[in-house]
């Protein structure tokens, strides 16, 4: 098989391909030939050695993927060689072969695109995690979404609006907010042009919203829970600027709102049931065209490093994918 390895901690210019011996699957495991790997801003920060999860080197980046099922380990029950898959792997993806546990795959309909069923785990996963387990967002309240292109940002429009919720994107440019409302925001605010909690209060009111979701980070998160109404929930996602905030805590004490932290792995270790009746309505949800599961670019693997400097440039609008040879 090939795989894009990360063999030295560096920027993506560092990946290289290797030829490696193909995988075989063990007890309860399924080998998987993925046509489609979806990269995320993670995997930007992983091969740097900056992420949380550190694995020894060398390894793969990409954490989530779709393809067919090429190999059944012992004891695996209701797979099918041949059968399309997606699944989630948190890293080691980005190969043409993969062995990995029967439970973390989930079969793809047939309405769906391999482009589509790619890309669906780590960002829509973790943004109905946050939105619903976390934020126990209701029909009718105000969502504010930080970085509302990328492609979590996507995630959180598009599930915001499926939840009934008044979503207002927020992000660094007309373009990139016109490109929101064309996936269900109501409203949007270019926090380059506009001050961030001036206009989410001009926008509500003068309430507040109810939900800020930040996979941002930075300078801008502050201003989103400045933004808040009484019993706001501001969800911790990512830190995708870089930068970790330093939030003034009395903040919360004169809103009464709540700081949610999202960490979609651990929820998926500790709540897979949860998890899996999270991901069934997702599936549901794109075969049915309620979310888009939009993709901006696929780029063959020895492209690798292109792909994830669009990611890491906050260039990508929706996924960015693989095609795996």
């Amino acid at each position: 098989m090939i795989a894009a390895l990360c063999e030295q901690y560096g920027p993506p210019e560092t990946l290289v391909l290797r030829e490696l011996p193909d995988p075989a699957p063990g007890m309860g495991e399924v080998l998987v030939e993925p046509s489609r790997v979806a990269l995320n801003f993670f995997d930007t920060l992983i091969i740097e050695n900056k992420y949380q999860v550190k694995p020894a080197l060398p390894f793969s980046p990409g954490g989530e993927f779709c393809g067919k099922i090429v190999g059944l380990g012992e004891g695996v029950e209701g797979l099918s060689v041949g059968q399309r898959v997606a699944g989630y792997c948190s890293y080691g993806a980005a190969r043409s072969r993969l062995a990995l546990p029967a439970s973390s795959l989930a079969p793809v309909p047939d309405a769906l695109s391999d482009d589509q069923a790619a890309g669906l785990f780590i960002t829509y996963g973790t943004t109905i995690h946050a939105l619903v387990q976390r934020a126990d967002l209701r029909p009718g309240e105000t969502l504010a979404v930080l970085g509302a292109s990328g492609g979590v940002g996507l995630a959180a429009v598009e599930i915001g609006a499926a939840l009934g919720a008044h979503v207002i994107a927020c992000a660094s440019s007309q373009e990139k907010l016109d490109f929101a409302r064309r996936h269900g925001a109501h409203e949007g605010l270019d926090y380059l042009r506009d001050d961030l909690k001036e206009g989410l209060k001009l926008r509500t009111g003068g309430k507040g919203v109810d939900c800020v979701y930040d996979a941002i980070g930075g300078a801008y998160s502050e201003l989103g829970l400045r933004a808040m109404a009484w019993k706001g929930r501001f969800l911790v996602v990512g830190f995708a600027s870089g930068e970790i905030p330093k939030i003034p805590l009395n903040l919360t004490l004169l809103k009464g709102c709540a700081i949610l932290g999202v960490f979609w792995g651990e929820f998926v270790k500790r709540e897979p049931e949860a998890h899996r009746q999270n991901m069934a309505r997702i599936f549901d949800w794109a075969a049915k065209g309620i979310i888009s599961a939009h993709v901006d670019e696929v780029l063959p693997l020895h492209d690798i490093a292109k792909a994830l400097n669009l990611l890491k440039e906050r260039k990508a609008r929706g996924k960015i994918l693989l095609s795996i040879p």
